[in-house]
């Protein structure tokens, strides 16, 4: 009886041996405590929904806490992928989210820090733990937002799932809980998918996604998986709007608008990619794009697309806009001939008025014609006259009846005679 209540004793003996020896060697001010401290870290989980709360802990004391800076190196890595994630942290926890992982390996370390200078002094060995999750049965799941309202999510069923399960989805978002019931389907009638319309999305709340797998042979609970997706990070746009060509210097001058957005329609917000025939295709910020030509090929196009890239990330790029003609080789030469031939004119232009003002060729051109003088008025006033006389007595004798006799005739050709006389005199 009394060996069994001395171990316990002697175990507190040890106990306060070693924090006298730590205590020590902290005086001292040793580097070498390792030996002293002994880091050791013990790891465990708490399942949460979709989540995996994983902690640690060490066995420091408070007073040693306080003593020196402490870190933590996490690494882990989900089942059947390749990256390693690694978080430096401070606190003594990590929520992990598992999405369509059926389970992950994890590994931490200590690590403590001199508070002055932040120098490493020591640290302890890895920790390792496993997670193992429920077998997952769909794969390569992708979600995107389409026309501001469109909504759509496609998957993969693995080829060990079981025959007689269906899958069936809800998501959550703005506090709302919607069920999804247009579903796509494979030949075997199996859920692969869903479309949703007319849905208003908060860019910045998250669409948290569940997918239930049900064996429809039991009624037993089903496996659930859960996915987070950021409206603007699976928002495919439209393409750009109001494109056009213009011909501005020589150079080709495309433009173009962005399309609507659920999220922030600021400038700095889109990426731009512009393709040319016969050209590379090149990002651009702006709202146009300006290259020089010399003669390109002969129904030459262009074609923009977009997405959205500094203030949020996003992968997906819309699709093309529509081809716009920039010009064919003869409108080109066109262009070219017309250039050649402005320029001579202007400078003739220019030449010409220049002769104008040095001799004064518009002074000459615009001199008004001087008036008759009253002798030339009152000589054609009396010239109009007698023409006017001399037409009414011709008119007035030439009115001669067909059976006029001989005499008749002669006095009118006399008359007519001593007429033109007299008019001969006048003038």
């Amino acid at each position: 009886m009394a060996r069994v209540t001395a171990t316990p004793v002697l175990l507190i003996l040890s106990f306060f041996q070693h924090k006298t020896l730590f205590s020590t060697i902290l005086a001292s001010g040793q580097e070498d405590i390792k030996d002293a401290l002994r880091l050791h870290n013990v790891l465990w989980s708490t399942k949460n929904d979709s989540r995996v709360i994983l902690s640690w802990n060490n066995n420091l004391t408070e007073e040693e806490s306080k003593k020196y800076s402490v870190k933590y190196i996490l690494i882990y890595m989900f089942f059947n992928t390749t990256k390693e994630r690694k978080e430096r942290l401070q606190e003594k926890e990590k929520i992990i989210h598992l999405n369509l992982h059926s389970g992950f390996n994890a590994k931490v370390k200590t690590q403590l820090y001199a508070k002055e200078t932040e120098n490493i002094i020591e640290e302890s060995d890895w920790t390792e733990f496993t997670y193992k999750a429920p077998p997952v049965y769909i794969q390569n799941l992708s979600c995107i937002i389409y026309n501001i309202s469109f909504f759509n999510c496609t998957w993969n069923i693995k080829p060990e799932a079981p025959e007689d399960i269906q899958i069936f989805t809800s998501y959550r978002h703005v506090g709302k809980v919607f069920a999804c019931q247009h579903y796509i389907k494979n030949a075997k009638k199996k859920n692969i998918g869903f479309h949703m319309k007319e849905i208003h999305f908060q860019p910045s709340r998250k669409i948290n996604l569940n997918i239930t797998v049900r064996n429809l042979r039991n009624s037993s609970r089903g496996l659930s998986y859960y996915k987070a997706f950021t409206p603007q990070t699976i928002e495919k746009l439209n393409p750009p709007i109001n494109v056009s060509v213009s011909l501005e210097n020589r150079s080709v001058k495309i433009h173009w608008k962005p399309p609507p957005t659920i999220g922030s329609a600021k400038k700095k917000c889109f990426l731009y990619q512009v393709k040319i025939t016969d050209h590379k295709i090149v990002n651009v910020t702006a709202e146009n794009y300006k290259y020089p030509f010399h003669k390109p090929a002969k129904k030459s196009v262009a074609q923009v697309r977009v997405k959205k890239e500094v203030c949020i990330a996003n992968k997906i790029w819309s699709e093309w806009s529509e081809p716009v003609l920039i010009h064919d080789g003869k409108t080109v030469d066109i262009l070219l001939l017309s250039l050649a031939s402005f320029c001579p004119l202007v400078f003739l232009g220019g030449l010409l008025v220049y002769a104008c003002r040095r001799y004064r060729c518009l002074e000459v051109i615009t001199t008004p014609v001087p008036h008759p003088s009253d002798n030339i008025k009152t000589w054609l006033a009396d010239e109009t006259h007698h023409q006017q006389h001399m037409s009414m007595q011709m008119e007035m004798h030439s009115e001669v009846t067909p059976g006029a006799p001989e005499e008749d005739r002669d006095e009118n050709i006399l008359l007519q005679k001593c007429l033109k006389e007299f008019m001969l005199e006048d003038l």
